[in-house]
């Protein structure tokens, strides 16, 4: 028992010893305390019957503050999408048109499709988020043709691996829609930090839209929640996909609660997370590393795209920056632990988040260092076949 009590002390000291961060996504944070407060005092009731006054409360707040005529609170973001979606296309043999690397389409299995029975048909994308104006309009069913889908709905994404869509693109594609009679729904998963970078107010977002969603357990801190907000009519629709969805929660105040404090609070500490990943956008540029660079131009919100230059795979880059390796500690002072997300073949994604300080941001700059010398020295084969090794 004493060498299992001090294996534990060890542990315990070495943990001390070191600096963690997830920056993986904004969706890891834990409540705050204000957030833990709120829930646990949250007035309830049966939501499903309507009687919840926390959830009433969020989502009278949402519209107004949207200027919609409605909203609906559901567990998850891609339970917002797919009702809203649902909501839209009410016929059999109706399309959706939406951006070749959106959410909806790669990160939400294909469920418009398999759930829905709704077509998808992508868009040529920019890097910046935006659907090309000419492809999009080349791309509407713009006759009937008992051959072809029935388009009904344009799908947008704001924002879109962190980069703000600009209100006159969103007229533009407002006009278009309208020209075709076509419907427009907006992924806002992260609506807050597009309104942040704006300058503006939510509702002159989603002014050019018929539908919108946005998530409160990403930059806003919840611990889970979405909400959807359009007509009434259409929320009435979205109630009942809901349901069949099972997306039901019944005393869920207690989730409505935390949505509150964080839209009266979390939005206000939002421009902190985006100059902390122009932070470090910034300081790798400095860093003039051969492994590790990123754009601060493209840096608009709380998302870093870090571009591994040297070939390594973005999984071997995230093992590396995860693990602490020999000499690092003498090195940087302490081992660091930093958990990214491997965006593509050749990129890497570092969201931030209020569990991310500022402070935080040259402990990353550190590691991104000691690991860019390790894949840039001499030691670099022997680095990652150690890597496989452990992995076997």
């Amino acid at each position: 028992m004493r060498n299992l009590g001090m294996m534990f002390m060890m542990g315990t000291q070495q943990q001390k010893r070191s600096v963690v961060i997830d920056m993986r996504s904004d969706t890891v944070t834990k409540p705050t305390p204000e957030l833990r407060q709120a829930m646990f005092e949250a007035e309830v009731g049966d939501d499903v019957f309507g009687e919840d006054p926390s959830v009433n409360k969020l989502q009278d707040t949402v519209a107004k503050m949207m200027k919609k005529e409605a909203a609906l609170f559901v567990p998850t973001g891609t339970m917002a999408n797919l009702v809203s979606i649902m909501a839209h296309c009410q016929g059999r043999g109706e399309e959706v048109l939406l951006g070749e690397e959106c959410h909806i389409l790669v990160w939400e299995q294909a469920g418009i499709s398999q759930i829905a029975n709704v077509n998808a048909r992508a868009v040529k994308t920019s890097p910046d988020g935006k659907l090309c104006l000419k492809d999009l309009e080349a791309k509407i069913r713009w006759r009937s043709d008992p051959h072809w889908p029935i388009t009904r709905l344009i799908c947008l994404e704001n924002t879109f691996s962190g980069r703000v869509l600009p209100l006159n693109y969103l007229k533009q594609v407002r006009e278009l829609a309208d020209k075709y009679n076509v419907k427009i729904h907006l992924d806002g998963a992260r609506l807050m930090n597009a309104v942040v970078a704006l300058g503006t107010t939510p509702d002159a977002v989603v002014q050019y839209c018929d539908s919108v969603s946005m998530c409160f357990s990403k930059g806003l801190g919840c611990p889970v929640g979405s909400i959807v907000a359009g007509d009434k009519d259409f929320i009435a629709r979205a109630l009942r996909h809901r349901k069949v969805l099972g997306g039901g929660m019944r005393q869920s105040g207690i989730l409505a609660a935390a949505a509150l404090v964080a839209l009266d609070k979390s939005v206000a500490r939002l421009h902190v997370d985006h100059d902390n990943a122009k932070k470090l956008a910034k300081g790798l540029v400095d860093m003039k590393s051969s492994v590790f660079t990123a754009d601060p131009q493209a840096v608009e919100t709380n998302m870093v795209i870090i571009q591994i230059q040297d070939g390594t795979n973005p999984m071997t880059v995230c093992q590396l920056l995860g693990n602490a390796h020999e000499g690092e500690e003498a090195a940087l002072g302490q081992p660091v632990h930093m958990k990214i997300f491997p965006f593509n073949g050749s990129s890497l994604r570092g969201t931030f988040h209020q569990d991310v300080s500022t402070d935080d941001v040259d402990w990353i700059l550190k590691k991104l260092k000691f690991v860019s010398d390790l894949l840039s020295g001499s030691e670099r084969e022997a680095v990652i076949n150690g890597l496989t090794k452990l992995s076997l």
